[in-house]
């Protein structure tokens, strides 16, 4: 066999070429047979489930229930009668189907699926349902006939960005109010904030239909069903519609490493036993149900859902959630302290087959789209082309670096912050594998932790965040925040990621409706006022949020990140991307002028301040102002670097 290019990559992996050859050959043989076919193969939305056949003029409902003795369409049609409308079931197949006149469903029925089996009697949401409808008094959930008029697009999908910059959201949160926010609400009021701020992408959570609000999505029910909690299918529609219009790429939080455990809602024994879609045992901290990759069945489920959401609803890619738990029969919970964990009888090798088609799949129905790995074991080739011996993500999501800033933050005082330790963190990545970098997302800001605007500020936010009110806790805070973000984005991956608030230094955390809090939505929902008073200081967060993201193309497209100076007893930094020096000084007290630091550069350069975390419109106090020009003399360059402060400087070309 030639040698797999991710062995050139990373030599050290050549004691697992085996390994990583019989990963490779697998996929490879069934490429060979079945991968010219895997978008026909990966349909099975139009085949299972409820549809309309106008050729014939009939309902055709369609389950896969192998082990059931009997299965019968229940619903509004027929007043629930639980035994009126029997499924006959192919023996070969499992599969059970109902054909009905065209005149006995109509649009929005309520619909379940009755199934008699060995656990007994159970009615069932059928597995392919696309719309759901929650009863508001009984909670009780059904799935719905839908067949609206269909939807009309207006705005074709966008270019992929030059510049990954991704908002985190969560519709239901996106409203101040304390409810739930709706599709539509979030495209006519977030939207447009986003792409002004000059992110490139949204990335939205808690898509598929899940039972529990406080799940945060994470434990999905209805894989085909968008959340009704929000809106309809077709108002999700229309938010896609609206982001594209703005420039604006839509990913979808995906979950497919494991599933709710609910019998009411979900897939669990859904045949009457144990397994089916799913393996034998739960995940051990989950409380859910694990997949079973290694049944075709399965994987068809799963690859159809991939290719339902991104031809039916038009989202650009996916980020994977809980990928290393997928990877391993352990689910991640050991050290990864040598190259042998990524290779060893622990790995599940069907999840690994099944991400590298799942990859395959989406870049077949759109080279464009972008796949996110979320996973902290470092697997090798997780991020390369399946063709180099990889998994086929487009990126990893470096979770490493906002574990290391809360960290910092909680167990180290400002003055004794490790550079070289950050320096590490910040960098530690696989080589030609891209990476998306991150202060913090949803999970930092989660019940039992909170935003780094809150572990930086706290209880002084309630009180001092007036632009006219000086105090030290609040301006150590701000400039912090914009420090970290700084850094983070410029030396942390090859894209960039914040969850929606944060940008402008959202308090407190992020709690769901629960018994625990008395069901309350007051941390459910994102406070856009406090951004929105120019008395506030929120504001100019907010302001430098958006100057970053704009110079982000600059910071981003380094492809060489050159240390020219680690002061430890300063706490000052300088590094070189490309044609520009990001010039940063975290000391809390000590300004210094007419600090020196190498270029590298021998040459009379001059350079140019385009961005600095003082500015006054930025919460600062105008140490260092962008405009200001400096030129380095025999490779040297001197500033001015006051405390808590970075500026970038770009080279100036004429």
């Amino acid at each position: 066999m030639t040698s797999l290019k991710i062995l050139e990559i990373d030599p050290w992996l050549e004691s697992n070429a085996e390994a990583l050859g019989r990963r490779f050959a697998r996929f490879q043989d069934w490429q060979k047979s079945s991968g010219i076919k895997l978008l026909e193969q990966s349909q099975g939305h139009h085949y299972f489930g409820i549809h309309f056949e106008p050729k014939t003029q009939e309902w055709v409902y369609r389950e896969w229930a192998p082990r059931a003795h009997q299965l019968f369409l229940i619903g509004d049609f027929c007043q629930w009668s639980p035994e009126q409308h029997p499924l006959t079931k192919d023996p070969n197949s499992g599969i059970w189907e109902i054909r009905l006149p065209a005149q006995t469903l109509s649009h929005a029925d309520r619909i379940k699926v009755r199934v008699i089996g060995d656990s007994g009697t159970y009615d069932r949401i059928p597995a392919w349902i696309q719309k759901l409808t929650q009863d508001p008094e009984t909670h009780d959930f059904c799935g719905q006939v839908w067949t609206p008029e269909p939807y009309q697009w207006e705005n074709p999908t966008p270019k992929k960005p030059s510049a990954l910059l991704i908002y985190e959201a969560h519709v239901g949160m996106g409203t101040e109010q304390k409810r739930v926010g709706t599709y539509r609400e979030f495209a006519t009021d977030v939207l447009p904030h986003i792409a002004k701020l000059g992110y490139t992408a949204v990335q939205l959570m808690a898509i598929a239909e899940h039972p529990y609000y406080g799940s945060f999505g994470y434990h999905v029910a209805n894989y085909f069903a968008p959340s009704s909690r929000c809106g309809t299918p077709e108002d999700l529609k229309f938010l896609i519609d609206q982001a594209h219009g703005l420039g604006l790429q839509v990913l979808m939080d995906i979950v497919h490493s494991h599933s709710v455990k609910n019998i009411a809602e979900g897939l669990a024994h859904f045949d009457g036993q144990s397994g089916l879609y799913f393996k034998e045992h739960e995940h051990p901290l989950w409380d859910s149900m694990l997949f079973d990759y290694s049944r075709d069945e399965v994987r068809h489920f799963l690859l159809s859902n991939l290719t339902y959401w991104m031809e039916e609803f038009h989202f650009d890619g996916f980020r994977f959630d809980g990928v290393t738990s997928m990877l391993y029969h352990h689910h991640g919970d050991i050290v990864f302290d040598n190259y042998e964990r990524y290779f060893d009888d622990q790995v599940d090798n069907d999840a690994v087959f099944y991400l590298q088609v799942a990859n395959t799949l989406i870049h077949q129905i759109n080279p464009q789209a972008i796949t996110i790995a979320e996973d902290m074991s470092g697997m090798p080739g997780l991020c390369l082309p399946t063709e180099d011996g990889g998994i086929g993500f487009d990126y990893r999501l470096a979770m490493g670096i906002p574990d290391h800033w809360i960290k910092l933050l909680k167990h180290t005082s400002d003055e004794n912050w490790n550079l070289d330790e950050l320096l590490s963190v910040l960098q530690n990545r696989r080589t030609g594998e891209k990476t998306i970098a991150y202060a913090e997302s949803h999970d930092q800001a989660l019940v039992g932790d909170k935003t780094l605007a809150f572990w930086l500020m706290d209880a002084a936010m309630y009180h001092h965040m007036g632009k006219d009110d000086d105090n030290l806790v609040i301006d150590r805070g701000i400039a912090l925040h914009k420090l970290i973000r700084l850094i983070t984005l410029a030396l942390g991956g090859e894209a960039y990621l914040t969850f929606m608030g944060n940008e402008f230094g959202h308090p407190e955390w992020v709690d769901f409706p629960r018994e625990g809090n008395d069901w309350s939505y007051h941390y459910a929902r994102r406070q856009w006022s406090l951004a929105n008073n120019p008395e506030l200081k929120y504001q100019e967060l907010q302001a430098f949020d958006q100057a970053l993201m704009h110079l982000a193309q600059t910071l981003l497209k380094s492809a060489t990140q050159e240390i020219l100076n680690v002061d430890q007893d300063n706490l000052c930094l300088q590094i070189k991307l490309e044609d520009s020096i990001l010039v940063l000084n975290f000391h809390p007290q000590n300004s210094i002028p007419d600090y020196e630091f190498p270029t590298h550069n021998k040459a009379e350069t001059r350079y140019q301040i385009t961005l600095s975390t003082d500015e006054k419109t930025f919460g600062g106090h105008a140490r260092v102002t962008s405009g200001q020009e400096l030129t380095s003399q025999e490779g040297i360059l001197k500033a001015y670097l006051p405390s808590r402060c970075g500026f970038l400087l770009e080279k100036v070309t004429t």
